[in-house]
């Protein structure tokens, strides 16, 4: 009796794991399609949309970690809420310096919501398999924050295009682990079938 209960709390998050891998890549590619459309032609949406995106990862990670067994099992999750919620702040505040300082903010917060992902996907790992994607979109996110904070030290001026290639590689790495989980969950029913 015990065992059946675990297998459907199991059952429970690893469908939950699926809804929010697609609900991750919808939003993303929703937002690169703004920041394409809209941002360029209106500074103020571009901040509004560069405000929007850690305050949405803050928002995702918070309601994830709740759905995946509470905040306190989901450390990882926990500390990116607090990160995601300070760069939304953050980037508010550089948005009335410069586009660099803007830049190298994201920077900041790709480095360390990067890590927290790689953390949370590793942990996942155990139990649901099939993160190998989180595993290297945390591991990329590092990589691509460092770039940013170089970048923002150069005398370009960055603009709301140079973070959409990182939203967008986010949304295909949400997609693939969406993807992978779903059909390693048919799989798994064809062969209890079969």
């Amino acid at each position: 009796m015990v065992q059946h209960q675990l297998d459907l709390v199991r059952a429970d998050r690893e469908q939950w794991l699926k809804q929010y891998y697609f609900l991750r890549a919808a939003f993303s590619v929703a937002w690169v399609v703004a920041a394409f459309a809209v941002g360029p032609s209106s500074a103020a949406i571009a901040g509004v949309l560069l405000v929007l995106y850690p305050a949405w990862d803050a928002v995702a990670n918070f309601v994830d970690g709740l759905r995946s067994g509470g905040l306190d099992q989901n450390r990882t999750q926990m500390l990116n809420v607090v990160v995601s919620l300070a760069t939304a702040i953050a980037v508010l505040l550089a948005l009335q310096m410069s586009m660099n300082w803007v830049l190298g903010v994201f920077g900041a917060w790709a480095i360390l919501s990067g890590l927290l992902q790689l953390g949370t996907a590793v942990r996942r790992w155990k139990s649901f398999g099939a993160q190998w994607a989180m595993v290297l979109s945390g591991g990329q996110s590092a990589l691509a924050g460092a770039f940013f904070i170089f970048q923002a030290t150069t005398p370009m001026s960055p603009s709301i295009a140079t973070v959409t290639g990182y939203a967008a590689v986010g949304a295909v790495y949400f997609l693939v682990s969406a993807v992978w989980l779903t059909v390693s969950a048919w799989r798994a029913r064809r062969a209890q079938l079969g």
